[in-house]
């Protein structure tokens, strides 16, 4: 996600924080501070609030760490690669691979709600236990707020729209019911811009008569129903390359230029004659080394292209998404790294680029099965 960096690793994942993050836990710091506290435990000095309610700031968001790490180490035991961990101002977000059967996407999908559920539970316990040790502390205070804030984002996250893990559940039953997998990702794609829809009026509605929270459930529909959106698109695209091999889909010939060159020559000539933003490089042997994108190139200072060699700024083969002309387009754009950069497929043969797939064949061969009826271009 932009305006991300990294700040560690979970169990081998990286973990990338946003820059609303700090932002959120003032939030939610000033709120806990200035109203919830002191209206559980009055009487109690400015300093004493604000150290409590910075802590259970903190811990809200080690919460829903947790519930991220949930999803991302289920993925990888059912084997799916798993990009990164971001948290930010909306929660978090676990990019990973697309689950390869239903009952997969089903434990992926369910896992983070039942972890957010479970910490919501075991605090409203220890909140009770302090409670009854110790009537109207600010620990027993702290571990009820954590606890209900807990419950209520595993509850919201079950709700049947996507992008919500609810709507994950429900595409995984309908593709387990019904075998169709983009049947299933339109459905909850719907429901998740209706509910979008839905959140997106009644915040403004809240706003409007004078309720701040308002706002921040508008914006969270609208970031539902776009992203919803984009899913459904998705699935759209995802049945209409359906039996799509990338040899039918793919830009052939590819220009390819040899890695070893400095970027001066390589722009000179190979780039100039280019038809496509990225291209693939080949090392001595003519076999695929990677890629590298225009845009890189020309961030090069004019002064010091005659020294880079393209293969330092390239994308190396290891993050490149390759196939072979007898793959289905489907395969291979599920295979696509998550934060690629947009669509890009290097089609190989034997080792030796002869092809690319890109955003744009992508759309004009959905937009030619549209007009023939499914027949594969000529």
């Amino acid at each position: 996600m932009n305006g991300s960096v990294q700040v560690g690793r979970v169990f081998g994942v990286p973990l990338r924080m946003h820059w609303s993050v700090p932002v959120l836990v003032v939030l939610l710091a000033y709120g806990l501070g200035r109203e919830t506290l002191p209206a559980r435990v009055p009487g109690l000095s400015a300093t004493v609030y604000t150290v409590a309610a910075a802590a259970g700031a903190v811990l809200l968001m080690a919460s829903l760490l947790a519930h991220e790490v949930a999803h991302a180490a289920t993925a990888r035991r059912e084997h799916l690669t798993v990009e990164d961990v971001t948290l930010w101002a909306m929660g978090g977000m676990t990019r990973m691979g697309r689950p390869g059967s239903a009952g997969a996407a089903f434990l992926v999908a369910v896992s983070g709600p039942l972890a957010s559920l479970v910490i919501g539970g075991a605090a409203l316990g220890a909140g009770a236990g302090v409670d009854a040790a110790a009537h109207h502390s600010v620990p027993g205070a702290l571990l009820t707020w954590l606890g209900w804030a807990n419950l209520l984002l595993g509850v919201f996250n079950l709700l049947p729209a996507a992008p919500l893990d609810g709507g994950r559940v429900l595409q995984a039953l309908l593709w387990w019911r019904t075998g169709d997998r983009d049947r299933a990702d339109r459905v909850a794609g719907r429901g998740g811009q209706v509910l979008g829809f839905l959140f997106v009026v009644v915040g403004w509605l809240l706003f409007a008569r004078g309720v701040p929270s308002g706002l921040w459930l508008a914006l969270v529909g609208l970031f539902m129903a776009l992203t919803a959106g984009a899913e459904r698109r998705s699935a759209v695209i995802s049945a209409a390359l359906r039996g799509v091999r990338l040899g039918e889909a793919m830009s052939a010939p590819v220009v390819t230029g040899p890695d070893w060159l400095p970027v001066d020559r390589f722009i000179d000539e190979v780039a100039v004659a280019a038809r496509h933003s990225t291209l693939p490089l080949v090392d001595f042997d003519g076999r695929l080394s990677g890629v590298v994108q225009l845009r890189r190139l020309t961030s090069v200072p004019a002064e010091r292209r005659a020294d880079v060699r393209v293969r330092d700024v390239a994308v190396p083969l290891s993050q490149t998404t390759t196939g072979t002309p007898e793959e289905f387009v489907n395969d291979a754009l599920d295979r696509l790294r998550p934060g690629a950069g947009g669509v890009r497929v290097i089609v190989v043969d034997g080792g030796r680029p002869v092809g690319i797939v890109t955003g744009s064949d992508i759309s004009r061969l959905v937009q030619h099965r549209r007009m023939t009826g499914g027949r594969p271009p000529v």
